[in-house]
């Protein structure tokens, strides 16, 4: 069986260029693509196809750890690097900072290998925002991935509609600032255990061939995108809007809306933020503090509060400090059109299952937090008939998704299921210091889920 081999003609191709060389296959400005001319076997319709449904038991199972591969031509491999100095400044530099950009670094062609079968001319390029510029920053390649399966389909219409197993768009994240590599996983299935729309997620190895033979990049968790296959698997109508917020607006202060903070990641062609204009107007309205029945009836017109207060607490409960009510940034809403209300979905969890960096996650009773600055959390505390849904769901969470005997025993498996493959990153590809790092993050993770119902059990005094 033909398994991770370049297709003849690029590997021709490859073969007559030195590394120096420009790419023949590479497209230039004013230029035809000139490898358009290629054959699709592997193409069938359950694993390539559009007309195939998600097939999630194939592409995020629990039990194992999968091998991708990614091949790269050199220049193009060349030019996704020189793509990110010109972002980030030079690679092993802290010349270009850690700051976030709103440059999304440039996608490539490249092939994708997986199971001895091949998808063709995918679109891939690093991913990430302060992860990434301070990955790329301290010198470590282990940069995180997006891939787009018909990102080139009006240059190559072989791949028109092309899919990984039903998925048009994958991330595979580096874990970062994550020993265990089990965070991103953990808290993701944490919060759909729990009955909230979140990305399925999945433990990868990554192999990258950029013409000197696959390299080992390491252990990445795969995450399904929200909105990709999300909205359409975890709702009954994907017609909504979704918005990603990045930016101060983003904390729904008073006074703080702006459209571009709001990012629309569908509808864009309709300029329309009222349902977000609507959520801004009913969260400060006067009747908050004047008649909180008819505050709390107007919220649940246009924002699903029993989602949001879940979410909280689970958010609350395994400590999360990278997202709302610290940073401004790393959550979705989903307008859906089932109920016409905001819908909440959390995003990007490896900063999770932790005190954090900063602040520090929030406690569980909000204290020191600034009402007025992140009122979606601090006016719905202060209101007493939702911070008794939310206790509810804290108790809950401890008792059921996040019991201390269950989550032991969780990681104690992920664990011995990942450790071969972690002690194995190699230097300049991974964030342990030693292989013992591992490990040792593992015993942290458990630690804390005890910690965490000692933490439950004091706030609710029972």
């Amino acid at each position: 069986m033909r398994k991770f081999l370049l297709p003849l003609v690029l590997l021709a191709s490859l073969l007559a260029c030195s590394p120096e060389d420009t790419d023949p296959l590479e497209e230039t400005a004013g230029e035809t693509l000139t490898d358009t001319d290629f054959d699709i076997p592997d193409w069938t319709t359950a694993t390539h196809s559009n007309d195939a449904d998600p097939d999630f038991g194939e592409v995020f199972q629990d039990n194992t750890v999968k091998r991708i591969d990614l091949v790269i031509t050199n220049a193009r491999w060349k030019s996704m690097l020189s793509n990110m100095t010109s972002i980030y400044g030079p690679f092993g530099s802290r010349a270009g900072g850690n700051s976030f950009s709103s440059e999304d670094p440039s996608f490539v062609p490249a092939e994708v290998f997986y199971q001895g079968k091949e998808w063709y001319r995918v679109g891939i390029r690093f991913k990430g925002n302060s992860s990434l510029a301070s990955t790329w920053a301290t010198g470590n390649m282990k940069l995180s991935f997006k891939l787009d399966f018909d990102e080139f389909e009006d240059d190559y219409p072989q791949i028109k509609n092309q899919r990984f197993y039903g998925f048009k768009k994958l991330s595979l994240k580096n874990n970062f600032n994550d020993k265990s590599m089990l965070r991103e996983k953990v808290a993701g299935d944490t919060f759909r255990n729990f009955g909230l729309a979140a990305s399925h997620t999945a433990f990868y190895t990554v192999y990258v061939d950029y013409g000197e033979g696959p390299k080992y990049f390491g252990v990445y968790t795969l995450v399904e995108e929200v909105d990709d296959t999300l909205i359409d698997t975890q709702f009954t109508d994907n017609d909504g809007n979704l918005y990603q917020p990045d930016g101060n607006g983003a904390s729904f202060a008073q006074g703080t809306f702006s459209e571009s903070v709001f990012v629309k990641e569908n509808n864009e062609e309709e300029a329309d933020w009222t349902d977000i204009k609507n959520l801004f107007t009913v969260v400060h309205a006067t009747n908050r503090t004047t008649d909180p029945a008819a505050w709390r009836t107007d919220l649940e017109t246009v924002f699903d509060t029993e989602v949001f207060l879940k979410y909280l607490a689970v958010n609350t409960v395994i400590q999360n400090w990278d997202t709302y009510g610290r940073m401004t940034h790393n959550y979705f809403l989903y307008n859906n059109p089932e109920n016409s209300k905001l819908s909440w979905i959390p995003w990007d969890n490896n900063e999770s299952l932790q005190t954090g960096n900063q602040q520090g996650a929030l406690p569980l009773n909000f204290s020191g937090l600034s009402a007025s600055q992140w009122p979606l959390i601090g006016y719905l505390y202060a209101d007493p008939v939702y911070k008794a849904k939310y206790d509810s769901y804290v108790d809950e969470v401890i008792k059921g998704v996040f019991e201390t005997g269950k989550m032991q025993e969780l990681y104690t498996t992920y664990g011995a299921l990942v450790q071969p493959y972690a002690i194995s990153e190699v230097s300049g590809y991974t964030f342990l210091n030693s292989p013992s790092d591992f490990q040792s993050a593992v015993n942290t993770l458990k630690s804390h889920a005890t910690s965490r119902a000692a933490a439950v059990k004091s706030y609710l005094g029972n």
